[in-house]
């Protein structure tokens, strides 16, 4: 049980130690429920296939709404996509076909910004200054532990976003029974990193296959079941930063690693869905798929060709503006690009078009 506290002050090291110390033993006494009684988990792969046959999952609105919650930053860079995320949650919502419910930017810098008023925002601690050793996206699980345990959540279900994300179509509740919906990260590959995953899922459990190729984003999860996963989540990916070896295989995807474990940990198996995102520039169509995740550089020349990895001729890249939003009216890329980026930065056009005030952030 994570505490309650009456203000939104800084934890003291000495308290998130201790909160460190009692996940840990909190995991491995599940786990060794989880051995003793064998509840809801398989022990292999071919009891349970995590990619959703065609028609099992229709795409039409369901009614079981989900609140969309992601987590932030206050820095410019954060600010900008997070308005940008947000129009158009909000115009996705009400669409045909949408189970979107409420909205939350999940604030983990400790204090209230210039973007209260604009965003429905829950101000969250950050961990106490040094234990992320500067990789910022440690604060995630911690922020989630403490968004559940204080807020009031009126929906059932939760999808987990990021700022880089952007809703291309409505989005209905993928969920399947107890089993999240999640998009599976051709780049996570527990199988392959066998020796490190079993410091933190014992041979005991099961295959390493139980780990399920994913992050925490995007998902769609009852909150019931993140609610249990998410201390689990901030202990181990605590605990893969602390070891140098993990630190070293897993880089800039531990704590992705770490929600992908602490879910094996608990016996949830996700729903592989790859049409939940596409990734620009190497997915070439929108089509049907729902979230716009604009994480890599496009950067092409004036004939329409990627030039990925050399700065191109026209380019759009989120870490162009780290200091601040990207400017309105971005030129749109030459001819022969593919229809994903075009729709991207269209859409982001639209955006900085339409939010008051976009270029005084």
């Amino acid at each position: 049980m994570i505490p309650r506290k009456n203000n939104m002050g800084r934890v003291s090291p000495l308290l998130l130690v201790l909160l460190a110390l009692g996940f840990f033993f909190a995991t491995y006494n599940l786990v060794a429920m989880i051995i003793h009684n064998k509840v809801g988990r398989s022990n292999s792969t071919e009891e349970f296939d995590p990619v959703p046959k065609s028609g099992l999952s229709g795409l039409k609105a369901s009614g079981r709404k989900f609140h969309v919650a992601l987590t932030a930053t206050d820095a410019p860079y954060s600010k900008w996509q997070c308005r940008i995320m947000y129009y158009w949650y909000k115009k996705m919502k009400d669409r045909a076909g949408s189970d979107m419910g409420g909205f939350t930017r999940v604030l983990h810098s400790g204090k209230p910004d210039n973007l209260m008023e604009e965003i429905p925002t829950f101000v969250v601690d950050p961990l106490p200054e040094g234990l992320d050793r500067g990789y910022i996206v440690l604060n995630r699980p911690w922020a989630f532990v403490q968004w559940l345990e204080k807020a009031p959540i009126e929906e059932e279900y939760i999808l987990m976003a990021e700022p880089d994300h952007v809703f291309a179509n409505p989005l209905p509740n993928l969920v399947l029974g107890d089993h999240p919906a999640a998009f599976p990260f051709f780049y996570i590959k527990p199988s392959e990193h066998e020796k490190i995953i079993r410091k933190y899922y014992p041979e005991e459990l099961g295959p390493v296959t139980n780990v399920d190729p994913i992050g925490n984003s995007p998902v769609i999860i009852k909150k019931s079941i993140l609610e249990k996963i998410a201390p689990t989540w901030m202990n181990v990916s605590l605990r893969m930063k602390d070891d140098p070896e993990t630190d070293k295989a897993f880089g800039w995807v531990l704590e992705m690693y770490g929600y992908a474990v602490a879910s094996a940990l608990h016996g949830v198996r996700h729903i592989l869905r790859k049409d939940f995102m596409l990734q620009p520039p190497w997915d070439l169509e929108v089509g049907k798929r729902f979230i716009i995740h604009y994480t890599y550089g496009c950067d092409y020349n004036m004939k329409g060709e990627l030039t990925y990895g050399k700065i191109g001729e026209w380019r759009f890249d989120k870490r162009s503006y780290l200091r601040g939003p990207p400017p309105k009216n971005l030129t749109l890329p030459p001819p022969g690009v593919p229809e994903s980026v075009v729709r991207l930065v269209k859409m982001v056009n639209e955006a900085t078009a339409n939010i008051p005030g976009w270029e005084t952030e």
